[in-house]
């Protein structure tokens, strides 16, 4: 069993998770809608903007939120002058460097649910006298549920593994931006510690499996809606 300090560090990782998809969940909507609905100059620049954290370097995503949310970042500056907060070593900030690298998969998810909805149900709403704002709400983000949950679920997991943005925006404080896997790096550097990284890798193991088992089911309940 993990010892109170993993149980800890368990937990963080399951807030800077939580909080990175609640972060980036109206965000992954509204750009597979546009992805997925609307045809306009630029599409194809957005999608590929948007799926360029998957092949970036997970470093230079970091290096890039360090650029404009540190201390002399255009980003860093107007926080501290809006807010007075900064996100550099704070766990918020490992959730936003999560939360861009969960980003491609969750808009991927949700894309691919819009587009398997029939549009023909949309156009009969409309035809009744629905408001394209009630048609929307009646039909088509019913029919969307379970790939959002899913986009939710894989977001989810993707944060919990997230190592190389974080590290380099955030570095590894612990107690405050010490997940998960920074805490697995962490121990495989000092010696003897064999018994904590085998307690950590295990429990990350198996929330990732549990995410994406969840994240399957949900997948093929939303296409046995749509068919």
């Amino acid at each position: 069993m993990p010892t109170g300090a993993e149980w800890a560090i368990i937990a963080l990782s399951l807030k800077v998770a939580a909080a990175a998809i609640l972060l980036t969940l109206p965000l992954a909507f509204a750009l597979a809608w546009l992805l997925a609905r609307k045809r306009f100059a630029g599409r194809m620049l957005l999608d590929t903007v948007v799926h360029l954290p998957l092949v970036l370097p997970p470093v230079v995503t970091g290096w890039l939120l360090l650029l404009f949310f540190g201390q002399s970042g255009a980003g860093g500056r107007a926080l501290q002058a809006l807010f007075g907060t900064t996100l550099m070593f704070r766990w918020t900030g490992a959730a936003l460097a999560a939360g861009i690298m969960a980003l491609p998969l969750m808009v991927r998810a949700i894309r691919l649910s819009l587009e398997a909805i029939d549009r023909r149900l949309e156009s009969a709403a409309r035809t009744l006298g629905a408001t394209a704002w009630r048609a929307f709400a009646t039909i088509t983000l019913p029919l969307a549920l379970p790939g959002i949950g899913a986009a939710m679920v894989l977001g989810f997991a993707r944060s919990l593994g997230e190592f190389g943005a974080t590290i380099t925006f955030v570095s590894n404080v612990p107690g405050e931006t010490r997940t998960l896997p920074l805490a697995i790096y962490t121990a495989l550097q000092v010696p003897g510690a064999e018994d904590s990284v085998t307690r950590l890798a295990i429990a990350s193991v198996v929330l990732s499996l549990a995410a994406l088992l969840v994240s399957e089911w949900l997948v093929r309940k939303g296409g046995r809606h749509v068919l």
